[in-house]
């Protein structure tokens, strides 16, 4: 992490713990605090503060829209626990286990609308233009969400079926962060603007594979929830469908029964479907298409019309999220 880059993230930092959020009634603002204040990365802040200091903007014209963007970031966390029905999140119990769903469903409907009012302070001058990327940002996030769900009653997920949902669910987000920080900035044009959506986009992209990765092969401890909770839930990963397109009839067939919930007993289930994946070599060629991606965010990167120098933290942050352990 560069000197920049670290100061963002202090700034970040600092002005997310500065952030008052409870107040009456405290069972509807508590969680939606707990769920902001309980770690996390803060990807998505970061990437919108470095996507208006990318065009020498004032960092400090963002930072409303950073925090924005991270309450809709734990939005969607908080509404995603409950549909997987996760009972851990960043190590600590998640919000719909420690105060129920109907709890999580409310306070997550508060955490959106706070989102939105941080959005409503950035300057007046792209503040439209900046509402438009946010709301289509969560338009497509439902509508991957919704694939996502989808696909769990499905056994011909493609892969470009897959590929489709994971950029609405995951990419657009951190795309959209850099590019609200490049309209911020009010000193970006349309072309440089859509090659560092492109950026991002791309290493959404690889991150999910990289999610999908670890949720089978990360050191829990690490990772701050269960492995295997995608295979549990018979989500269609990127590992699952490559494993179903080059495996053997036998494979294949005891892959589907596995994901046909025709055993109860989850700690078996992951083990066999994790045999499959260590047969194919599933694990290796999650990592080459993880660095495919990578290297498609860079010559996307290498596009935008500024210094080098000045794509340095954004190369380093993109590098730091794909060598992640958890």
């Amino acid at each position: 992490m560069n000197n920049n880059t670290s100061k963002i993230l202090d700034l970040i930092t600092e002005k997310i713990k500065s952030v008052k959020l409870i107040k009456e009634p405290r069972s509807l603002y508590e969680p939606v605090d707990y769920c902001l204040k309980n770690g996390g990365k803060r990807i998505r802040p970061q990437m919108t503060l470095l996507g208006c200091d990318l065009f020498s903007g004032n960092i400090e014209n963002a930072v409303n829209a950073a925090i924005g963007l991270e309450l809709l970031h734990n939005f969607t966390l908080m509404h995603d626990d409950i549909m997987d029905e996760a009972p851990i999140r960043r190590g600590q119990p998640s919000v719909f286990k420690k105060w129920g769903t109907n709890a999580a469903i409310l306070s997550g409907d508060a955490m959106l609308a706070v989102a939105y009012s941080y959005m409503m302070k950035v300057p007046a001058e792209c503040l439209k233009e900046v509402l438009t990327v946010f709301n289509n940002t969560i338009i497509e996030v439902c509508e991957g969400q919704q694939y996502d769900l989808d696909f769990e009653e499905k056994n011909d997920v493609s892969e470009s079926d897959y590929l489709n949902m994971i950029r609405l669910k995951t990419a657009v987000l951190p795309a959209n962060c850099l590019k609200i920080g490049g309209l911020i900035s009010q000193k970006a044009n349309e072309e440089d603007l859509f090659n560092l959506y492109k950026f991002g986009e791309m290493i959404g992209l690889a991150f999910q594979i990289q999610d999908d990765r670890l949720d089978v092969y990360a050191n829990e401890e690490l990772f701050g929830k269960k492995t295997g909770g995608d295979i549990i839930a018979n989500k269609k990963t990127w590992l699952y469908i490559k494993a179903l397109e080059i495996a053997n009839e036998n494979q294949k067939k005891s892959l589907l029964d596995l994901y046909s919930n025709k055993t109860n007993n989850n700690k078996e289930k992951i083990s066999s479907v994790k045999n499959i994946y260590n047969n194919l070599n599933i694990d290796k060629l999650s990592v080459e298409k993880i660095n495919y991606y990578f290297d498609k965010a860079l010559l996307y990167l290498g596009k935008i019309s500024v210094k080098s120098e000045s794509k340095t933290p954004l190369r380093m942050l993109a590098k730091d999220l794909l060598n992640r352990e958890y």
